[in-house]
Order: structure tokens, then C-alpha cells, then sequence
């Protein structure tokens, strides 16, 4: 359609004609609503912003006991089970900077017990008086996602304030 035609229909509609592919031959336009348009356009790179994955930290010591680092190895499987990263920070107070080894260690003990859903992102480095290794979760297909997965159900049976009877969803 000739580019006058086209302006012309769209200034009846009330509506405004833009170029999309101006690369193509011949060029692609549409008539659009322009303002709605960038409204929408807006609003879907909010939300792609707002998926982004969080990082979730956890400090440990070179001294922590067992029982301690198990709790953490927990909290840390939470995490990567809700598809967020886990930054592992290990502090060094005093003397105990004189032995980073004994930190790695700790640090190499969580990256193992959690290997079967994450992946050691950025290994075990020193900086300064701290010791860091980040944990990203392991890709999964096909799986849902486990915030998703906690919702109720809404099929089951409900229970009657007045007659305290529980009544389930007929059947046809």
C-alpha cells in the first residue's frame, strides 16, 4: 500500500503509523496506538527485570562447628531450590587469616554436600580478610518451580462454617 494511503487510513482511525522493519523491502509499518504501545513496551522490560534471579548470602567462620554448617547447608538448599544464587562468605578474624586452607576446606565441604543441585559459579577466592564462592542452581528442565509448586489446590474439600460438615466438589 502506497505510504500516503496508509497515513491517511490511519489518521482516520485516529491512530498513528509506525515503521517496524524499516530494513525490509519493501518497509513494514503498522497502525498502532503509539502511546499504548510504549506503555506495553515498558511494562514487559519491568517484568523481565523483576524475574531476575536474587543472591541470597550466607557467612561462615574457618571455626564453625559441624552441627552449625549443616543448619547453613539447609538454608542454602532453600535457596537453590528457589532458583536463587548463594554467595558463601567466609571471615577471618585475627590469626585465623594465617591458615586460609582451613577455609577452603569448609568452603569445599558445602560446594560437595550441595553438588547435586547447584554448580560452583565462582570458585573459592581470597579478598582482603574474606573468602568467597558463589552457588547457582543447577538448570532443570521440565520441573516446576518450587514456589509454584506450594500453592493450594483449589479442588479440595472445603469445610461449612454454619453445619461443620466437610463438603467435597461434586462429580458429575
Amino acid at each position: 500500500m502506497p505510504s500516503r494511503q496508509a497515513l491517511n487510513l490511519a489518521k482516520d482511525e485516529g491512530l498513528d503509523l509506525v515503521m517496524v522493519a524499516p530494513n525490509a523491502d519493501p518497509p513494514v509499518c503498522r497502525i498502532i496506538d503509539h502511546g499504548k504501545f510504549k506503555y506495553d513496551q515498558e511494562k514487559r522490560e519491568r517484568e523481565s527485570k523483576r524475574k531476575q534471579q536474587d543472591v541470597k548470602g550466607i557467612k561462615i567462620s574457618p571455626r564453625i562447628a559441624d552441627h552449625d554448617l549443616e543448619h547453613l547447608l539447609k538454608k542454602a538448599d532453600e535457596f537453590l531450590r528457589d532458583g536463587d544464587k548463594v554467595k558463601v562468605v567466609c571471615r577471618f578474624r585475627a590469626r585465623e587469616i594465617t591458615h586460609p586452607e582451613i577455609g577452603q576446606k569448609r568452603m569445599e565441604k558445602m560446594a560437595q554436600a550441595l553438588a547435586e543441585i547447584a554448580v560452583v559459579e565462582r570458585p573459592p577466592t581470597m579478598d582482603g580478610k574474606l573468602m568467597v564462592m558463589v552457588l547457582a542452581p543447577k538448570p532443570q528442565s521440565g520441573k516446576k518451580h518450587a514456589k509454584a509448586e506450594n500453592q493450594q489446590d483449589g479442588s479440595k474439600a472445603v469445610q461449612d462454617h454454619g453445619e461443620r460438615q466437610d463438603h467435597s466438589p461434586e462429580v458429575p
